[in-house]
Parts: C-alpha cells; structure tokens; sequence
C-alpha cells in the first residue's frame, strides 16, 4: 500500500488526502441522522478532542521537524522555528478579526469578524469550523511538501500520520457545525450539507501550502512552524474554549487528553 502511494505524484498525494479530511468531516457532520436530539456532553467531548489532536499534531507533527530541519544552518534553529510560530498565530489572529463567525455553543450576538449580525447563524458556524480548517489543510500540504523535497526530517508515513490524526478529529468538527443547527430547527439535511460545507477550505490551503514549500526547501522550518502557531491559535481560541463553555470542563479536558495521546501514538508509530 506504502508503495503505491509513494508511486503517486506528490501534489495528487495531498488532494487525495485532504479528500479523506474532508470525508470525515462530512462523516462527523452526518452524526445528525443518527439522533433526533441534540447531545451537548456529546459535542463538548468531542471538541476537547479535537483540541488534543491538533495540540499533539502541532508538536510532534510540526514543531520537532521542524527544529531538527533548521539544525545546522547559518541562524540558531530555534529562531526560523519561532519566528514561524508566531507568524502563524499572527495570520489566523488577523482572519478572526475580519471573517464573521460565531463560535459552537456561542449566543449568536458573540459573533466576531467584521459585520457579523448581517449574517445567518448557520452561515457564522459554517465559517467559525472554515477558519481553523485552513490551518490543518496548510499543515498537510506542508507536511508533504517537505517529503517531496525528500527531507531527512520528513517521512510520508509521517504526513500520511497527520493527515489520519487530522481526518479523526475533523469528525467531531463536522458534528460541531451540523449538531447546534439541528438545534436550532434545520432539517437534517440541511444540518450536514452546511456541516460537511466547512471541510471544503482543507484541500485548498493545503494545496496552497505544498505549492508554497514544495520548491523552496529553506522555506520549511518556517512554513511548518506556521502551520503549528497557526493551529495552536485556533485551540486557545476557539476549541478549547468553545467544549467548556456549556459546564462539561472535566469532560472536556479528559476528552482532550484522550486526543492527544491518539495523535501522539499515531506520529510516534507510524512517522
């Protein structure tokens, strides 16, 4: 199977994986057709694990190989690193600011962005989940940029880890937009096209991010070290926050630790 991929041009590599993403989120955001009410527990569970997921792909995914590509060079290692870490925190702080979105669980006048009250409650969850997919979709498409490049820091059983660790936790992302508005009284066909609708971003960005990367090897460290700022933002924001606003705190932080032991296992084991 390993070969077969690797027989693979590398760009198809990535589409054929941010597919897969984006499959589960629609898996996730089909959750609706399974219950005829809505589980708060159920949600903010799921979203404490995605934070764990993407907390964990951050480090071991992003930020380790992204250290150990930047050893040796003219600059001391940790600075390309730390430099592209806040940059990416930088980059989806100036996206919150201007894209209208409301956060899961959130009343609808929290709505954040420019001009939010003009928009539907349906549309603002659709782009809150939009907004911290394109980190994950620049994540993959960095992940195997590098292995394209045929880095020593980078293995495809390694971005092949992240995009599986990343797919998992897109479920419970694809629940966390279908399930309010199902709450809110759309049908459930309506509730899973809008929740499937928000995985679209990651073939994108990721396709943006190999693009980025793919040719431009001292670009890397800083592009994955991006990528990991960027998702650890959208964590301390808006993931985390959002499975605890409803009361559920230990559910939720247990939820988050079972993520990232997940992911952990996952780039451990198979990168």
């Amino acid at each position: 199977m390993m070969d077969l991929i690797l027989e693979l041009d590398p760009l198809l590599q990535v589409i054929i994986a941010t597919l897969f993403t984006w499959g589960m989120t629609a898996l996730g955001a089909a959750l609706v057709f399974t219950t005829k009410t809505f589980n708060q527990k159920f949600l903010d569970s799921m979203l404490g694990f995605a934070g764990g997921v993407m907390i964990a792909a951050s480090f071991w995914s992003l930020l380790a190989p992204a250290l150990e590509m930047a050893e040796g060079g003219s600059l001391p290692a940790w600075l390309p690193v730390a430099v592209g870490f806040l940059l990416g925190g930088e980059f989806i702080y100036l996206i919150d600011k201007l894209l209208p979105h409301l956060h899961p669980n959130a009343p609808l006048n929290s709505a954040e962005g420019i001009r939010p009250k003009k928009r539907k409650r349906s549309t603002l969850l659709v782009l809150a989940i939009t907004l911290h997919n394109i980190p994950e979709g620049l994540a993959i498409g960095v992940s195997f940029g590098a292995v394209a490049l045929g880095s020593p820091s980078a293995s495809l059983a390694g971005a092949l880890a992240l995009a599986i660790g990343i797919g998992i936790q897109n479920i419970p992302e694809g629940a966390a937009v279908s399930m309010p508005l199902l709450r809110d009284g759309l049908s459930k066909k309506r509730s899973f096209l809008f929740g499937q609708f928000s995985g679209m971003v990651e073939p994108i960005s990721a396709i943006i991010g190999f693009l980025a990367v793919a040719y431009i090897e001292p670009l890397l460290p800083l592009a994955l070290a991006f990528a990991a700022g960027a998702m650890i933002f959208v964590v301390a924001e808006e993931v985390i926050p959002s499975s605890q606003e409803e009361g559920n705190k230990d559910l939720a932080v247990m939820s988050l630790m079972i993520g990232f032991t997940l992911m952990m296992i996952l780039d451990v084991a198979l990168g």
